[in-house]
């Protein structure tokens, strides 16, 4: 960032020097306002994207976990209808306390899974946006660098094609503040 503030500072001498050239300073400055802008857009869409990750990930594991607890539970179940005891009265109380659990950890891995589904359609989503704001960074930077030229050059048509280029990556980075 320190070199951009550098490079901005020697374009405004530039344009100093040279009055006709202000507008294109003037329009470097915007656009490195506007670079640091979305890429700090597209870090904090990153950093969204590997929490929910993270999150959704948590939430498979939970699944696992019960389902190993509804298979170990139906195991039981399938136990109890099959082993002998003394006590054919505590057997049947183990064998539908078993069947019970077992069809309690069958309804809460339904929904565990719902949210775990839910959480990786917002990963998807976070990272669309990510990416997004990442080429509106790589428009946006073009156009700076082409806008640049015109300093170098005197040509104008630099400046008016680094503005196109800035304008796409503006309507890519909206896009991507936009996303739902």
């Amino acid at each position: 960032m320190s070199d951009e503030l550098q490079e901005l500072q020697e374009n405004a001498e530039h344009a100093h020097h040279n009055p006709s050239l202000a507008p294109v300073s003037l329009t470097m400055a915007v656009l490195a306002v506007c670079v640091a802008v979305v890429s700090l857009l597209g870090h904090r869409a990153h950093t969204e994207e590997v929490v929910l990750q993270a999150k959704a990930s948590d939430q498979w594991e939970y699944y696992q976990a019960k389902n190993i607890r509804q298979h170990e539970d139906e195991l039981f179940a399938d136990l109890a209808t099959v082993v002998g005891s003394k006590d054919a009265g505590e057997m049947v109380k183990f064998h539908e306390k078993s069947a019970l659990e077992a069809e309690r950890y069958k309804h809460e891995k339904g929904e565990i899974q719902d949210e775990a589904r839910k959480l990786e359609g917002e990963v998807a989503m976070e990272r669309s946006r990510a990416d997004r704001y990442d080429l509106a960074e790589v428009f946006l930077e073009i156009g700076l660098v082409i806008t640049s030229i015109t300093l170098l050059s005197g040509r104008r048509i630099f400046w008016h094609l680094g503005i196109v280029l800035s304008v796409v990556g503006a309507i890519v980075a909206v896009s991507g503040a936009i996303i739902h």
